[in-house]
């Protein structure tokens, strides 16, 4: 799933997040943000993507994009 950075979706964690979980620390159905970080590559980068807790801004880490599921509107 293609992902946009400034966009809010639900953390479900899939595939490689389920075996590696140390490279972030968001929780299951944690709403976060897609974050573009100077110096990193762009969000869908090898199906990646920085990530961001939605409300209070602070950084989650790096996440597989078929782990964010997009907010209903």
């Amino acid at each position: 799933m293609k992902v946009r950075h400034n966009s809010v979706y639900t953390f479900r964690p899939t595939g490689y997040d389920l075996l590696m979980p140390e490279h972030y620390d968001a929780v299951d159905g944690q709403r976060v943000r897609v974050i573009k970080l100077p110096g990193a590559p762009p969000p869908n980068t090898m199906g990646q993507a920085h990530i961001e807790d939605a409300k209070t801004g602070i950084f989650l880490g790096m996440v597989s994009t078929a782990s964010l599921v997009k907010e209903p509107t």
